[in-house]
């Protein structure tokens, strides 16, 4: 999010969806995640100040939102979406957990 809506990089939207492909790997999805992290980080560390609005609309309401928004929201989708990336770690891996 932190690239296309706050930088506004003309990127492609991601695959959101839950299918895994034959070569996904537990070890290529955790690179891919860490690789989206660093760069959000790169972002947000270039923003001295956490209200600057996006270069773009972001989410449903279609509004533009400042950085701090942005963060925010990473915060609410990762917490949300944790039990989700373990259905893909088990997908991945065969291995389920309690």
């Amino acid at each position: 999010m932190t690239e296309t809506a706050f930088e506004g990089a003309d990127v492609e939207h991601p695959d959101f969806s839950m299918d895994l492909s034959g070569s996904d790997t537990v070890d290529s999805l955790l690179a891919a995640y860490l690789v989206a992290i660093e760069r959000s980080n790169e972002i947000i560390k270039r923003c001295d100040n956490l209200n600057h609005p996006c270069a773009r609309a972001a989410g449903k309401a279609g509004a533009v939102r400042p950085m701090r928004w942005v963060l925010v929201h990473m915060i609410e989708e990762t917490a949300r979406h944790a039990g989700h990336a373990d259905i893909l770690r088990e997908q991945a891996d065969g291995s389920i957990g309690r």
